[in-house]
């Protein structure tokens, strides 16, 4: 018995470590494997609202993306490893490997076109299988979400695809009113894309739009790269871009969003309309001190008149009842605000500053997971954003 106890107390432990599998025999697979009808299928009996989309049809002409251009897609004269990545092939040896992987996300890409088509559809191939994240619906990290303009000029959402699969040739949308309009399709958020292309039915009017040119370049955290949007165009990014008719840039690098010099470089390259920095989420008061006041004047040295825009980091939205977190957003702010009060007595211009107490609202509604944004939280946020945004452009205050 003894034995049996000594042996039962060496065993249980290393047990417990194991991998579930590890600790249970095989299951022997079947012959043939039974083909799984997908959810979205079993839910769609119930409410065919919730139904992927449409196939798409057979005759349809087919118009290749790349032959025009997207915007969100910088440094167009140099080599890349697939067409839709952020960064040029270059950063690969210049940036982290963590944000260099990152970059290869589409996040913040748009695609402008105009037809009289009254269906559109999407043919694409995605890069990587995980559609979907645990916070983050696969519409968001891997959808493409169409807008058009309306009679009176103004963006309103039309369409998201539904991916089920890594390739997706869909009708995202049919029975649109007649006449000729203006369309942006934004790219997903935390997937990549290896080809891309817009059907519309034979006969029907199409026009490429080419990029726009002086892009409003948003440097940050997996909050810039858009966690967790429940489509790519309710990111702040996609939302401030409507609102103020610019093209945008999105370099948000999940969690390494950390002020890196590397990064700096790509920045400083850019024709841009102005910089917006929001990498504090991702940082320490301590990184904040060391990193805020280098890049700023390394972007300031290659552009001199270019606006620069400090953010604060959101808080989370229940630091309410988590002191220790609220005390790390008050020393991170603190360490911003000093940085831009240092670099402003020492003479630089254009330079903005945004606090991140207000980001997500006041009610602790804005956000999915305490720090990432929900749809609420991205909304609110373009709204604190947007009035410095405007002073920095020059341009008139808009009242909402």
């Amino acid at each position: 018995m003894k034995l049996l106890r000594r042996c039962c107390q060496f065993c249980l432990p290393i047990l417990l470590a194991l991998p579930l599998a590890a600790q249970t025999a095989p299951t022997p697979a079947p012959a043939t494997p039974a083909v799984a009808t997908p959810k979205s299928a079993e839910t769609a009996k119930l409410d065919p609202a919730l139904a992927a989309n449409p196939a798409a049809a057979a005759n349809l002409v087919w118009h290749d993306v790349t032959t025009w251009g997207a915007e969100g897609r910088e440094w167009t004269s140099q080599p890349r490893l697939r067409w839709f990545d952020r960064f040029p092939a270059a950063a690969e040896k210049t940036v982290t490997p963590k944000v260099w992987n990152l970059s290869r996300d589409s996040a913040g890409m748009l695609v402008r076109f105009k037809t009289d088509a009254t269906a559109i559809c999407i043919h694409y191939q995605l890069h990587k299988p995980e559609l979907a994240l645990s916070n983050m619906p696969a519409t968001g990290v891997s959808g493409v979400d169409l807008y058009a303009r309306n009679a009176s000029g103004q963006w309103r959402w039309v369409q998201v695809t539904k991916p089920e699969t890594q390739e997706v040739r869909v009708e995202i949308i049919k029975n649109l009113a007649p006449g000729p309009r203006e369309y942006a399709a934004y790219l997903p958020l935390y997937n990549g894309v290896d080809s891309l292309a817009i059907g519309v039915p034979p006969g029907a009017a199409f026009e490429g739009l080419a990029p726009r040119a002086k892009p409003i370049v948003f440097y940050g955290t997996s909050i810039t790269q858009g966690a967790a949007a429940s489509r790519p165009g309710m990111v702040h990014t996609a939302i401030l871009g409507r609102r103020l008719e610019r093209p945008v840039l999105n370099l948000g690098f999940s969690g390494n969003g950390r002020m890196d010099a590397a990064v700096g470089d790509l920045l400083t390259q850019v024709d841009a309309a102005a910089y917006v920095i929001d990498c504090l989420p991702n940082m320490n008061p301590k990184l904040v001190t060391e990193r805020c006041a280098p890049l700023v004047q390394q972007i300031r040295a290659a552009k001199p008149d270019t606006p620069i825009i400090l953010v604060e980091d959101r808080r989370f939205t229940n630091d309410w009842i988590l002191p220790a977190q609220a005390m790390f957003h008050d020393a991170n702010h603190a360490a911003l605000r000093a940085a831009f009060d240092a670099l402003k007595h020492s003479g630089v211009k254009n330079l903005y500053y945004i606090p991140g107490d207000h980001l997500y609202g006041d009610d602790g509604d804005g956000a999915n997971d305490a720090s990432h944004a929900s749809d609420l939280g991205f909304m609110r946020q373009a709204d604190v954003m947007e009035p410095t945004l405007r002073a920095a452009l020059g341009e008139a205050p808009q009242r909402r």
